[in-house]
């Protein structure tokens, strides 16, 4: 359970908003700040995910910058990969079930009407192969998630990672504190609509 947004985490979704919608400016202060902040294979990992939530582009440059900022050189092998397609498969089936809950199932009807290729991405490319790696923890990815899809303006991914974080194990606590940390980069409009999101998610 993550009971409370503590520096680190809290530094990592500032950043995880950055990377997935933030000026070249922004980009380079968040990562600048990370450094001694937050644990490198975090920031690596919350890297990988953002080509995810914000597409190839961002997480490119960011790994790039990160990289000259940072001075850490790029691991020689990706030891936390999870190559096997089987292997893939189930655990993105199994973690898209806990982030989904009672909602899984149908997600992965209204996923596979849509396309059924989407339907089989989702699972093995998004959820095993990227959000089931290792070295950083699901609710953490979660409330990273939150962020980038909150700068992205996308409420209905966000709706779903709002109940994703806490089905996760972040308390409900820490889902608003998180809220509060990428607000600054928010508009009015969108910090007043995102509140309301959360307090649906709560049934408030």
């Amino acid at each position: 359970m993550l009971d409370s947004l503590d520096d680190e985490t809290a530094a990592l979704v500032y950043l995880a908003a950055v990377l997935a919608g933030g000026s070249e400016a922004q980009v380079r202060a968040a990562l600048a700040q990370a450094v001694g902040t937050v644990r490198a294979v975090w920031v690596e990992e919350l890297i990988l995910q953002t080509y995810l939530f914000a597409g190839f582009p961002r997480a490119l440059n960011a790994a790039r910058e990160w990289r000259r900022i940072s001075g850490v050189a790029a691991p020689e092998q990706d030891t936390f990969a999870i190559d096997d397609s089987s292997e893939r498969q189930r655990q993105g089936e199994a973690t898209c079930a806990t982030v989904y809950g009672r909602f899984y199932d149908r997600l992965r009807v209204n996923i596979h009407d849509l396309h059924p290729a989407l339907d089989r991405w989702m699972v093995e490319e998004g959820y095993g192969k990227v959000l089931s790696r290792a070295p950083l923890d699901l609710a953490r990815r979660e409330l990273c998630v939150v962020a980038a899809c909150a700068i992205a303006r996308q409420d209905r991914q966000l709706h779903s990672h709002l109940h994703g974080a806490l089905h996760a194990g972040a308390s409900e606590a820490t889902v608003t504190a998180a809220l509060q940390v990428v607000s600054p980069l928010l508009d009015a409009e969108d910090v007043r609509r995102y509140h309301g999101l959360w307090a649906r998610v709560l049934g408030k």
